[in-house]
């Protein structure tokens, strides 16, 4: 299907020249004299090679036809990240270089919304939110409010955030996955 590219958007997959793209970031640019343009930042799923492109943001761009369904990560091994699509049951083999770095945000159990082209996976779509607990941090120090100083925390999951000053070890946060940082502590 054919879209305009100032449409284009993160984790749209294109058809260009037969071979697919994944989009990493798009963005449009409008200067005051001359043709708006977007400039797309992509990935080829093929080889992983990372290509920029820019189209007049009226250009059209042929958008592959993606499926998306919710899995359930179940496990890691030699052949990938094993994910579950929780009503049929059927299960997916995921490569690490669909994953990247993101693997850490990955707990038995995740929800994420894999993009399949012809049945072989192609992208996949992170929550939003994840709840992690502190492992380690500086000290609580008595009678200091929530400021706007922050200190650093290691996670249970190994990622370092960085944390307001009243939480301490033990403390299960919610952190914001596309950015790492402390949205709240956790309600559970």
């Amino acid at each position: 299907m054919k879209v305009i590219a100032s449409q284009l958007r993160k984790g749209n997959v294109l058809d260009i020249d037969g071979r697919l793209y994944v989009v990493l970031s798009a963005e449009n640019f409008h200067p005051g004299k001359g043709t708006p343009t977007t400039s797309v930042d992509m990935r080829r799923i093929s080889d992983g090679v990372k290509v920029s492109e820019r189209w007049k943001t009226t250009d059209q761009v042929e958008r592959a036809h993606v499926e998306e369904r919710a899995y359930d990560f179940l496990y890691e091994d030699g052949e990938g990240f094993h994910f579950m699509e929780p009503e049929s049951y059927e299960q997916i083999a995921i490569s690490p270089d669909v994953i990247g770095d993101q693997k850490v945000y990955l707990q038995e159990g995740t929800r994420c919304f894999v993009q399949t082209h012809e049945g072989v996976a192609i992208a996949i779509e992170f929550p939003q939110k994840i709840t992690v607990e502190i492992t380690e941090t500086e000290p609580v120090v008595k009678g200091q409010t929530a400021s706007s100083s922050y200190k650093p925390a290691m996670t249970d999951i190994g990622l370092r955030v960085m944390v307001p000053p009243h939480i301490g070890a033990g403390t299960r946060i919610v952190i914001n996955t596309a950015d790492n940082t402390y949205v709240e502590r956790a309600k559970d």
